[in-house]
């Protein structure tokens, strides 16, 4: 990876605005906006997992950045997504540390691991990553805090070629940076939310995309910015709300909140 091929001044003034948006990443939706924007001309992805920690007694914690229905960090368990870590991060030291990448086989993966664990998280990732079809890992070794970051891609690319392995290895050092700029999202439960948690009674018969928006709603979310977590429009984030509204019998979204967290917590 010593070799880096002349940039012409197209290149290096869109590498440029992606380092200066990186430095403004400080929340993550931040982070999402900015690795699905310029980010993915160089380095398409669908789906970035980072982990940080201890790999050898398996100390670690995770974050998953996705655009794609279903995967977010809440979400999914460590003991599930270990096998998947323990093999990208074993390959990453056998190859000298540097970017590598190839073709997403579930055995070569430990992808057969996740889909074994029990509810529709699972099942989401399993799913999203049948429908990958490269892979691209690299990672930072921290020598003053004597703990690793690996950072593992997935594309729906048939092949990531040597100028995705250069971008990663020029843009690391930012995501790495933006990152850790971001406060690490709760990984205590494998539900999207406490949402999940009361009976469906108990949520006056919301479906699971309204229970969905619901949950980024009580995140504070705006419509704009649920609408691109989950892909769709804002227009139809807010049709969403009216029938939400409908069904709980409210008016406004912090009435419709206050209706949610009191059927919770006496359930």
């Amino acid at each position: 990876m010593g070799f880096f091929p002349p940039f012409t001044d197209d290149h290096l003034q869109r590498y440029f605005r992606i380092i200066q948006e990186g430095t403004a990443v400080r929340r993550h939706f931040d982070l999402l906006k900015w690795l699905q924007g310029e980010v993915q001309h160089y380095l398409p992805h669908e789906i970035l997992l980072a982990a940080w920690g201890d790999f050898g007694s398996n100390n670690v914690r995770y974050d998953i950045i996705s655009p794609l229905p279903g995967l977010r960090t809440a979400q999914l368990q460590l003991d599930r997504l270990s096998p998947l870590l323990r093999v990208s991060y074993k390959r990453w030291i056998e190859m000298g540390r540097i970017p590598c990448a190839s073709r997403v086989y579930e055995a070569q993966l430990g992808v057969s691991e996740i889909l074994q664990g029990d509810g529709a998280a699972h099942c989401s990732f399993g799913r999203a990553l049948r429908n990958m079809r490269s892979s691209l890992f690299h990672g930072i070794s921290d020598e003053r805090g004597h703990h690793d970051c690996l950072y593992v891609v997935f594309s729906s690319k048939d092949k990531l070629d040597d100028s995705t392995l250069i971008a990663m290895e020029i843009l690391l050092p930012y995501l790495d940076t933006a990152l850790r700029r971001v406060t690490p999202l709760p990984q205590h439960s494998c539900r999207p939310s406490l949402l999940a948690d009361a009976p469906e009674y108990d949520l006056h018969g919301l479906s699971e995309r309204e229970v969905e928006i619901m949950t980024w709603v009580r995140k504070g979310k705006t419509n704009a910015e649920i609408g691109s977590i989950l892909r769709i429009s804002s227009y139809t984030v807010k049709n969403h709300l009216h029938q939400i509204f409908r069904k709980l019998d409210v008016y406004n979204r912090v009435q419709a909140i206050s209706k949610i967290e009191q059927r919770v917590g006496h359930g």
